[in-house]
């Protein structure tokens, strides 16, 4: 039986989050054939063996009976590993170049590509390159905010048409975005992103549909239906994502015209092979009200699976129920990790 290790918590601002995810995926992976061995990270970056209920994951009190782990032990308790992190230190590149160095094999892209996606900025400059269809923006870099005035903040909005979504480049669950519609709200969101990374992402905001995909696979994308998110807020922010309370609809499968279902998946079957994802990811579109055209918006390596995420739901829609999904992610790890290493 393999001996599967589930890793939540972390040191990004998107911890809680991940204690949620981790819990929904642990529960889906006990009716697996799995030797389940849940590992967390506390905030300051502290890794711990926890062997307590499952329940206790989502709210944090997993921490109170958990044993401290020392990182060169992972390969004595692991087969396989399975990060549930999001943000900076699970999602970029960090862990799993920590897994490679450990010699396990693990779930989801590769050091090159988690990077890529994590770096919203990175990502774009290939969108681009590669030809796929995405938003104006700019990049900023915190150091340099000093020498910003209204003036500067109003130069960079008419570029982008007068208003702009402001966000980390290196962050998600919709933490640290704000909405500026004139150079002193600029000012301020690029403040507030700055508190979360120094590469910050201004975009040109579109009166759009949200949009979302789910994929699966390594050399061949799979791609599963296509939701809309309808957020009850100015855009899909941090508590519509992980609250029943913030009125967010999440629409499965999208009222679109099916042309433009099979153009998005095609799209994010693209996008998906252009940054060399594998394993699984899940990738977000835009569609603007007034015009119908399509933007790839970003791809998610590690997307939320808590019981308000799109990308279980996704592939539920097409007769994927969760467990099969976990057991399909770890079968997709250990073919990666045979190819790359000749197996």
């Amino acid at each position: 039986m393999k001996r599967v290790g589930f890793i939540f918590g972390g040191r990004s601002g998107e911890h809680e989050v991940s204690l949620m995810s981790a819990a929904e995926v642990i529960r889906a992976a006990e009716k697996a054939d799995f030797d389940i061995v849940k590992i967390g990270i506390d905030k300051d970056g502290k890794w711990y063996l926890y062997e307590g209920d499952t329940e206790d994951i989502a709210c944090g009190r997993w921490r109170a009976s958990a044993k401290p782990l020392e990182i060169s032990a992972l390969p004595s308790i692991i087969d396989f590993a399975f990060p549930v992190l999001h943000g900076p230190y699970g999602e970029d590149g960090t862990v799993q170049g920590l897994f490679e160095m450990l010699g396990i094999p693990y779930a989801g892209c590769g050091v090159l590509a988690s990077a890529l996606c994590m770096d919203k900025s990175c990502a774009k400059d290939i969108f681009i390159k590669v030809g796929l269809p995405t938003c104006r923006y700019k990049l900023v870099f915190r150091e340099k905010l000093a020498g910003y005035d209204e003036a500067k903040a109003a130069e960079i909005l008419e570029s982008l048409g007068g208003a702009a979504f402001v966000k980390p480049s290196n962050m998600g669950s919709s933490v640290g975005i704000s909405k500026a519609k004139n150079p002193a709200e600029l000012l301020k969101a690029l403040q507030v992103a700055a508190e979360y990374d120094r590469r910050i992402i201004v975009e040109e905001a579109l009166d759009v549909r949200e949009l979302e995909t789910a994929v699966t696979g390594n050399s061949v994308a799979r791609v599963a239906e296509v939701g809309e998110i309808i957020a009850a807020s100015e855009f899909y922010d941090y508590n519509s994502k992980y609250s029943d309370e913030s009125g967010t609809k999440l629409m499965i499968p999208a009222k679109i015209p099916f042309e433009v279902r099979e153009e998005i998946r095609d799209l994010a079957a693209k996008a998906y092979k252009s940054l060399d994802c594998a394993g699984f990811a899940r990738v977000d579109f835009f569609i603007e009200k007034s015009t119908g055209k399509i933007y790839i918006n970003e791809i998610n390596t590690i997307p939320g699976f808590t019981r308000y995420s799109m990308f279980p739901m996704l592939w539920n829609e097409v007769g994927v129920d969760f467990t099969t999904l976990i057991e399909k992610i770890v079968e997709l790890g250990y073919e990666r990790y045979n190819d790359k290493n000749n197996r």
